[in-house]
């Protein structure tokens, strides 16, 4: 068994038993979301998105055709996920980026993940953080561009 609120507008049944979708978030048809999840009010996934099992996704995050979320994470506030390298207005590409997020990897509140990038397992994205490029796992990464403060180790989570 799952919970929707009556004021989301989820058009998927791959629902895992245990998840919860809030008021105000919009889940595509097609989209898997795993057992477990929750995913707060105003948030949007769209038709080509799967989520694994135990996934955080906070208010003000829209996750874009290709994202590929595995579980155990933890998505952040208003944290943009990107698909499209060249966006422009009535033009679409050939392919949609992705963007892959990791086992119990975490992305802080407005970071910014760019096109096609890959967030090692568990790693963490700071809070404003810029991806442009994949991050290495068990990696501590802030700033813009993003840059690796540290490792992290097994006692560190």
């Amino acid at each position: 068994m799952y919970i929707i609120h009556p004021l989301a507008d989820v058009k998927t049944d791959k629902i895992g038993t245990g998840t919860r979708i809030w008021q105000y978030a919009v889940v595509f048809e097609d989209a898997v979301l795993g057992e477990d999840c929750n995913i707060c009010a105003h948030t949007l996934i769209e038709g080509d998105v799967i989520i694994g099992d135990r996934v955080t996704v906070k208010s003000g995050v829209y996750l874009w055709d290709g994202a590929r979320i595995e579980s155990d994470v933890f998505i952040g506030p208003n944290a943009t996920f990107t698909n499209d390298p060249m966006p422009r207005s009535k033009v679409y590409p050939d392919r949609f980026f992705g963007i892959t997020i990791r086992r119990g990897a975490s992305i802080g509140a407005n970071a910014t993940l760019l096109p096609g990038v890959t967030v090692g397992e568990y790693a963490m994205v700071g809070a404003g953080t810029v991806v442009t490029e994949d991050v290495e796992p068990y990696a501590v990464v802030a700033g813009n561009p993003a840059r690796v403060l540290r490792f992290l180790s097994g006692k560190s989570f």
